[in-house]
């Protein structure tokens, strides 16, 4: 089929209607900054949630099939257009915070000056102003991106001057507003094991950590000296790669913030049998289909102890940016009972707990409620019902208006259609999971062993298109083929994230020109596949 012929029937399905009016968040409750510290904003902000596989989601294919609207990589891992009445959802279901990943670089022009594009940022400014309006507190980060941050080793001046021409782009754009705006310096990638190898002895681990706390101290620097109500802003600090062992690491510092207004990030997938794998083992994790024993919690509560003793109690507080579980091979009362019970942990020692949830998981985008409402009332009972408190009001004499961002009349709903194509993904993150922590306490071995390894190079597809070996082909197939090509030492077949392609996967992955290995065709013939623009994955490459 031919190129136009596919982008027109992309175009047709994220087309958006025309706005009335652009979003209305009144400047007496958007630029307040209360006299509060950060230890006390952490605390109103309760429990949360994640707006994830979103405003993140990114890769080189959407650009080629789609309009390279705004809209077209806001749908494009599944999630249907953002409303504004799916945001007031969250607050009714009893969320304080909304935390917005978004991959920034998004059809950014590749001519090294790094300029956000003006449609996205004011897209993630009317998410935000949604969120603001419904009393929930937001965060926004640099997440994935597309993998850049990985190159930090590698170009490290580059690497610098983008984050930095980025960051000074969003502060600029935010910085009339006030403290229900939270800034998180980074996702999950901030350490590389190309310096140093966590399961290889400490050669390259101070290297590794410096340059983690440079890059955050960069971030506060730049948010210091960007105006407005930034010199005030609370801001949340990414830790080594987001995980609690390494994050208490003697090795990882804290920035210097004259304000003296930060927290803490650390992320929560453990133990990974149950909260990352589905219903297929790994070399370095059985899948797990229960969680509840007197094991589990003994393991939950010490994890959460060690954020508490290490941070919480020295003044510094502690979100938990993402926790949460697949759905998929897993029983339905273990699901709730971990989900539950990590919210619980957390809450109870004064960290915030935000929930990772995508489309078609934990809550439902369509109905604006969490899919198990089982679940909604045993985080109820833990929060006593709060829901997200009124802002306060400026008064008249001292408002500021700021309307730098509410250009914005071309970026509201589309149809609902756009997911028609992705209804098979599923619950989990393709790029948002973190690896198992790796004390000596956890039950997640770091070794990997050779015996467990199922996967051989002598095997052959047994479903094309089927790159995460989930026994059906899906958006997700697209995704992993694009990032396993992006950061092989991550996503590769011997990469470091969990969710990394396998020897088996890749038989499936080579679908386009069998036999050439796994290259951008493969993922661009996968979405073809899924858009039914072809009924079969052809023995050669078409255009």
């Amino acid at each position: 089929m031919k190129t136009k012929k596919i982008i027109g029937m992309l175009t047709a399905m994220t087309m958006a209607l025309p706005m009335a009016g652009v979003a209305e968040t009144s400047a007496q409750t958007k630029g307040v900054m209360r006299d509060m510290t950060t230890a006390e904003i952490v605390k109103d902000m309760g429990i949360g949630i994640n707006l994830g596989n979103t405003m993140e989601a990114c890769g080189d294919w959407i650009a080629q099939y789609s309009d390279n609207s705004v809209q077209a990589y806001e749908t494009s891992w599944g999630s249907p257009v953002v409303t504004k009445e799916m945001i007031q959802g969250m607050a009714d279901e009893g969320f304080g915070v909304l935390r917005i990943p978004v991959a920034w670089s998004n059809r950014m022009e590749n001519d090294g000056k790094y300029t956000i594009d003006s449609e996205l940022m004011a897209r993630v400014t009317e998410i935000v102003d949604w969120t603001l309006e419904t009393n929930m507190y937001a965060i926004i980060n640099i997440h994935w991106d597309n993998g850049w941050v990985n190159k930090f080793p590698d170009n490290k001046d580059e690497s610098m001057k983008r984050f930095q021409v980025m960051w000074e782009q969003i502060s600029d754009n935010f910085k009339d507003y006030g403290d229900h705006l939270m800034f998180e310096s980074q996702n999950e990638e901030l350490g590389w094991e190309t310096l140093w190898n966590p399961w290889g002895g400490t050669e390259g681990k101070a290297e590794s950590y410096g340059l983690v706390n440079e890059i955050n101290q960069k971030f506060v620097d730049v948010v210091r000296n960007s105006g407005g109500n930034n010199d005030q802003r609370h801001l949340l600090i990414s830790g080594y790669n987001t995980g609690i062992d390494r994050v208490c690491d003697p090795l990882f510092k804290m920035p210097n913030d004259p304000a003296n207004r930060m927290a803490i990030s650390v992320h929560y997938y453990t133990p990974a049998g149950f909260a990352i794998l589905e219903d297929k083992d790994e070399s370095w994790a059985k899948a797990r289909s229960t969680w509840g024993t007197d094991d589990d919690y003994k393991e939950l509560d010490g994890w959460m102890d060690m954020m508490k003793t290490n941070y919480a109690d020295k003044g510094i507080p502690v979100i938990i940016g993402e926790y949460g579980c697949p759905t998929k091979g897993k029983e339905a009362e273990s699901v709730r009972k971990f989900l539950s019970s990590v919210c619980k942990s957390a809450y109870d020692r004064g960290l915030c707990p935000v929930l990772w949830s995508t489309p078609g998981g934990h809550y439902d985008r369509d109905t604006y409620k969490l899919a198990d409402q089982l679940l909604k009332a045993e985080y109820d009972k833990i929060t006593g019902g709060k829901k997200p408190a009124e802002l306060p009001q400026e008064s008249t004499e001292t408002t500021t208006t700021t309307t730098t961002t509410t250009t914005t009349t071309e970026t509201t709903t589309t149809t609902t259609e756009t997911t028609t194509t992705t209804t098979e993904t599923t619950t989990t993150s393709t790029e948002t999971t973190t690896a198992p922590e790796t004390t000596t306490t956890t039950v997640e071995s770091t070794t990997v062993s050779e015996e467990t390894t199922t996967s051989t190079t002598e095997e052959k597809a047994t479903l094309l298109g089927d790159a995460n070996l989930d026994g059906q082909v899906s958006l997700a197939d697209a995704v992993l083929i694009m990032q396993s090509l992006a950061n092989p030492e991550k996503y590769g077949e011997k990469g470091s994230d969990p969710t990394h392609i396998t020897t088996a996967g890749k038989k499936n992955a080579d679908c386009c020109n069998v036999g050439d290995g796994v290259t951008n065709k493969d993922a661009l013939t996968v979405q073809k596949y899924m858009l039914k623009l072809i009924s079969e994955f052809p023995e050669s490459a078409q255009d």
